[in-house]
């Protein structure tokens, strides 16, 4: 394995700044895991967290600090510094030190079992119960049961992933939460393995109630990416179809009550239904096309293909037409 960057997202965490380094030097120093990075990214902190980043970065020229103009979120944040780090094997973690660094090594060691990244799953976590550990517990099953993936912690910011597989994606929303899934569509080959949680000694924590609602709207958005984003008829082609159908079975309900026992079409709300059933339905094929066009637009124009290599053989070693080879 070649260089090793570790990202570190942080936003207003000016007492964990000099303790994260300490502790990322002693982990890796100590392991002799090889020449590493430390790449810092400052969220737009509205505290001493910068000048903090400057004075260690000074004092150790593997820290590499990145200062964002503002507050741009987890996602963006964890963006920057994968865009900033130029190791072949990318760690992140949180920078409010639950997270242990000394994990790294075991979770590099796996990696080198033929892994393309591993993940962190959180051991006995050292958070408030009806706060954090009873709404991740939902988010995780539910996002296991939509998406198909079987681990069972995808709040984990702690995981090694080879550079190739970052390469692949892009953040932005709050997509950091779904970077085990998004991994995972690319075809990565993916691990999880038990890691230690510390409680928050420091700062204070970012998270509230409201990012619950949040996961569940980026979920709709990856799940759509995964099994619909190359072929957008088949999800609003297929909901038109129904809506279509449940259209005219209503229609030829009050059809057949006008001429039986029932009312005039025009007093049976079974007509009104069907009348709004078939207009949505048309509505939604109308959008599935629009979004095959706009597929055909978006892979076409930017010479992006809807696949990615894993390995090749006697063929040219030049870049695929995407500009990217998933090694």
């Amino acid at each position: 394995m070649g260089l090793l960057s570790v990202v570190v997202p942080v936003k207003d965490e000016r007492d964990n700044v000099r303790p994260m380094f300490d502790r990322v030097r002693a982990a890796l120093d100590g392991a002799g895991t090889g020449p590493w990075e430390l790449v810092f990214v400052d969220d737009g902190s509205a505290d001493d967290t910068f000048a903090l980043l400057e004075a260690v970065s000074r004092g150790d020229a593997r820290v590499k600090v990145v200062r964002l103009r503002r507050n741009f979120g987890q996602s963006a944040a964890t963006q920057a510094g994968i865009d900033a780090a130029t190791g072949d094997v990318i760690v992140t973690m949180d920078g409010d030190l639950q997270n242990d660094p000394a994990d790294i090594p075991l979770m590099l060691a796996k990696l080198d079992e033929g892994y393309d990244a591993v993940l962190g799953q959180r051991q006995k976590r050292q958070d408030k119960l009806l706060l954090r550990k009873v709404p991740s517990f939902v988010a995780n099953w539910f996002i296991r049961k939509v998406l198909g993936v079987p681990f069972k912690d995808f709040g984990c910011t702690l995981r090694a992933v080879r550079r190739e597989v970052f390469d692949g994606l892009v953040l932005y929303g709050e997509m950091h939460r779904f970077i085990t899934a998004l991994i995972m569509l690319q075809g990565a080959k993916v691990t999880q393995v038990p890691v230690r949680h510390h409680p928050r000694t420091a700062g204070q924590s970012k998270y509230n109630l409201t990012r619950s609602v949040r996961v569940m709207l980026d979920l709709m958005t990856v799940k759509f990416q995964g099994s619909f984003q190359t072929r957008p008829m088949h999800l609003f082609g297929g909901l038109g179809l129904l809506c279509m159908f449940a259209g005219f079975v209503s229609v030829a309900a009050s059809v057949v009550i006008k001429y039986t026992t029932g009312p005039g079409m025009t007093q049976n709300p079974l007509f009104l239904l069907g009348a709004v059933a078939s207009l949505i339905g048309v509505q939604f094929v109308s959008l599935g096309l629009m979004g095959e066009v706009l597929t055909r637009v978006y892979y076409e124009s930017q010479g992006k293909r809807p696949y990615v290599v894993r390995e090749r053989r006697n063929l040219d070693r030049g870049p695929l037409p995407s500009g990217r080879i998933a090694a």
